[in-house]
């Protein structure tokens, strides 16, 4: 919601106040009036807004499962209904974000299906790299602990937290410790090719043309910034997409030989 703002004026002549005294109340009562009126629009508008988020979130949370309930069997290890719902979460919100409505019918369907493949390729990793040896030592799982905490005021506001997402500190420092052994595995045995100046030049050619292409379809065109301006930034973007397709990967070479089961 946008605030409005307004100039108030000061120092004023007390003279002229007098000699402007009448006409000045109206304006005044006037402008009191039209201050009002927009308070009274800004409400209406967020009013209409939550009332269509809580819509929206009943919608949402209908596609969640029992969180007791197994969703799938991934070489014996069981990945429960809780887990989904956590995965779920991410899904509806990353369609959300690309203006979709995750709980029209195709969508659904799409989003329980990236679900359900996200948590076993993530089951499937994480096996891969307890195979491999990886472990989290308490020290680093503490530091990770402390790095989480850091994002609360107070110790009340991060318990608060915990129990909003129905975890205990215990299960916490587990799911750290799996993200901690998840990652050492990324970074050491996930392999991706350097990104070269001919794939950033490609890709900022493809945003300028998509621009045109916009201004063109009557969408007003924002200034194109320079390449060197971002050439980091495309980088780092052509990096995680090569990560994400590396991961995609060797998700498909494990479960070549791995034993999977959906329950959902």
């Amino acid at each position: 919601m946008k605030k409005l703002m307004y100039t108030l004026l000061i120092g004023v002549i007390a003279a002229a106040l007098t000699a402007c005294g009448s006409n000045d109340d109206a304006k005044q009562s006037k402008s009191d009036d039209q201050k009002t009126a927009q308070t009274e629009k800004q409400k209406e508008a967020q009013e209409k807004q939550e009332k269509q988020a809580k819509k929206m979130q009943k919608k949402l949370d209908k596609q969640k499962v029992d969180e007791k309930k197994t969703v799938a069997v991934v070489n014996g290890k069981k990945v429960s209904g809780e887990e989904y719902n956590a995965a779920l979460a991410t899904s509806q919100n990353q369609y959300q974000q690309m203006g979709q409505d995750p709980t029209s019918k195709e969508a659904a369907k799409q989003v329980k299906q990236q679900t359900i493949d996200n948590l076993v390729g993530q089951t499937l990793l994480l096996q891969e790299a307890e195979n491999k040896g990886y472990k989290a030592t308490d020290e680093e799982v503490n530091k990770k602990l402390k790095e989480t905490k850091k994002q609360f005021k107070t110790d009340k506001q991060f318990k608060a937290a915990l129990k909003d997402a129905g975890l205990t500190q215990s299960q916490l420092k587990s799911e750290l410790a799996d993200s901690i052994k998840y990652q050492q595995y990324v970074d050491k045995d996930i392999q991706t090719p350097e990104v070269t100046d001919k794939e950033i030049q490609d890709y900022y050619d493809q945003f300028a043309k998509q621009s045109q292409s916009q201004a063109s379809g009557g969408k007003e065109q924002s200034q194109m910034p320079k390449l060197e301006d971002v050439k980091p930034q495309i980088k780092q973007q052509l990096e995680q997409q090569k990560k994400q397709e590396a991961l995609e990967k060797k998700v498909e070479e494990l479960k070549k030989n791995a034993k999977v089961e959906v329950k959902l």
